[in-house]
């Protein structure tokens, strides 16, 4: 039968699936709409097209490593609640090994690529949210990559609200890259050394800096020298090398590393629900709306 842009029109409204959705539903149907809809029902589609609006500001993070590879990943929920649960976090130790596996360069890529059962991984995602009953995305990956003379420090602070994925060079001291990724967790830097932090962010960092010395009354002949005395403060909050060690405020973390024999190379540093806009439900104005339909 002839599946006309009507019939995937129609679909689309009573279901809120995608169209390419509706479009293979209905072939797989023979055009038959409710069979179309089951069928999009029992792959878990329509149920959560309808959650599609929701915020997933919950979830967790986890990290994985095999060799000389390893993935962090955040895995969003709607609730805290749902992040516990021991489906979702199978589907999120899945994902990573599908995404170890596979190095996807976007989740658009990994969400279109297949697993090894065939399942296309958007499709896997979308039946655990009509499983789960709650909108599920996978959120962002990254993939990193050592040699036999590195190690891989991976930590991760209350059960996944932060993970901390941290490379060490010339290294092999799993103990110790573990510390620097739980310093990484706590701190929160922004950067491995000065050498990351571009002209743009210090000359701006700059110029505040010598705008409230003038505004505190400072002389001018003295800003300038004061200015780059904050500016050292200001390296030791955004660059890790430059910070006090936690479990040793004594030494510097460059001079933790350096007594490994080691470097810190990269890392990655991903907190559930950073950056994004959690809605505040106004339940007043909810109820109030409702009384007046």
């Amino acid at each position: 039968m002839a599946i006309t842009a009507q019939m995937v029109k129609e679909l689309r409204e009573k279901t809120g699936a995608g169209m390419m959705d509706c479009k293979k539903a209905l072939q797989e149907t023979n055009g038959d709409l409710e069979k179309a809809i089951d069928f999009l029902r029992e792959k878990g589609i329509a149920k959560a097209a309808k959650k599609s609006d929701r915020i997933a500001a919950e979830g967790t993070t986890y990290i994985l490593s095999e060799g000389n590879e390893a993935v962090i990943l955040e895995v969003n929920s709607e609730t805290d609640f749902v992040a516990k649960n021991e489906g979702f976090q199978e589907l999120v130790k899945t994902l990573a090994k599908q995404l170890l596996a596979n190095k996807p360069a976007s989740v658009d890529e990994a969400l279109a690529q297949k697993m090894e059962d065939g399942t296309i991984v958007s499709e896997y995602i979308n039946a655990s949210i009509a499983k789960i009953g709650e909108k599920i995305s996978l959120r962002r990956f990254e993939v990193k990559t050592k040699t036999d003379e590195d190690v891989f420090g991976a930590y991760l602070h209350m059960g996944g609200r932060i993970a901390v994925l941290s490379v060490l060079e010339g290294t092999t001291d799993g103990e110790a890259a573990k510390d620097i990724s739980m310093h990484i967790a706590a701190l929160n830097p922004k950067y491995v050394s000065r050498d990351e932090v571009s002209e743009e962010e210090v000359e701006r960092e700059r110029q505040v800096l010598t705008q409230q010395a003038l505004n505190e009354g400072k002389p001018e002949k003295i800003v300038a020298k004061m200015v780059e005395g904050r500016l050292s403060k200001f390296f030791e909050e955004v660059c890790v090398l430059d910070q006090a060690f936690v479990k040793n405020p004594d030494l510097k973390v460059r001079q933790f590393v350096e007594s490994k024999g080691g470097t810190v190379r990269e890392f990655v540093r991903y907190e559930v629900g950073e950056g994004i806009e959690k809605r505040q439900d106004n339940f007043a104005e909810e109820v109030m709306n409702q009384v007046k339909k």
